[in-house]
């Protein structure tokens, strides 16, 4: 028996990267995956790779990031499954610039794929699991969603992608406070994987290649990174309202904005005073 069998998982971005290698593990490990990319055509390659296999699959080319495609995404799964239990919102591009030189396309268009992209089909999804909730029924459901170290950590040339990416942790982070209620769990990963993507990041193309050697752990193998989804999507994990970080065999925790260093007085602080004080804040400052 597979760890998800009986799930009905919706996965987006998933004709290629890591969202093709989500799809592929859930489907082994039983789930029933709507195949979700917006290039129809690797979509019905990755489906007809799980049908090969045993598996069951749909492909659909919606545009997750627009309201009417989102809700299809969601009627999808159900009318062809009979339910749904996971969305793992994975979709996205790059336009990377340094900002000075971003047009506005480049930032609209990568925050509404990234960003709303992750809104849009999750709110549907919510939706339906709460009137489930309503009518009586137990829902043990789970949304993964994708956000990245370019966001949680930083990146030059990626103020469009990061910002987008440090928006879906903290959207993470609110929606397993509000859908908890209704039987959802919600995690975050920030993966380090080769994808088009990354391979398309100056500085980062030539670093995610295969090893030379075809013995040696590939590190950067996207295919690393779906074990963890899967987890996460199975109906007995507990873990929600959290972002991993995942490359090769490693898993780290994220820990969101943190206050730590303080400096208080009573009443209101002067600009000489904060002057004066400010330096005990820097990192390092004793």
């Amino acid at each position: 028996m597979g760890s998800l069998d009986g799930r009905v998982a919706i996965i987006t971005g998933a004709g290629r990267g890591i969202g093709r290698e989500h799809a592929l593990l859930f489907a082994a490990e039983g789930a029933r995956v709507v195949v979700n990319d917006i290039d129809l055509e690797p979509a019905e390659e990755v489906c007809a790779e799980i049908r090969a296999a045993g598996g069951e699959a749909t492909a659909n080319a919606d545009d997750v990031a627009s309201w009417d495609g989102g809700a299809r995404v969601v009627e999808a799964a159900v009318a062809t499954f009979g339910d749904l239990h996971v969305l793992v919102n994975n979709a996205g591009f790059l336009r990377d610039r340094m900002l000075v030189n971003m047009s506005e396309d480049d930032w609209d268009d990568v925050v509404r794929i990234h960003l709303k992209g992750h809104f849009v089909p999750t709110r549907f999804a919510a939706a339906y699991w709460r009137e489930r909730v309503k009518q009586g029924d137990e829902v043990k459901a789970s949304v993964i969603n994708t956000s990245s170290t370019s966001g949680l950590i930083g990146n030059p040339g990626q103020t469009n992608y990061g910002a987008a990416k440090a928006g879906i942790a903290a959207f993470t982070v609110i929606l397993a406070q509000e859908l908890s209620r209704y039987g959802v769990r919600v995690n975050g990963l920030a993966p380090a994987a080769r994808t088009r993507l990354t391979e398309a990041t100056p500085g980062l193309g030539d670093v995610v290649q295969p090893p030379a050697d075809s013995a040696t752990f590939d590190v950067w193998d996207p295919a690393n990174v779906a074990p963890l989804a899967a987890y996460l999507a199975t109906e007995s994990a507990p873990e929600t309202g959290r972002v991993y970080f995942v490359q090769g065999g490693q898993v780290r925790l994220f820990e969101g904005w943190t206050m730590t260093a303080t400096i208080e007085q009573v009443g209101r602080w002067t600009v000489a005073e904060l002057a004066e004080e400010m330096p005990k804040l820097q990192p390092g400052a004793r």
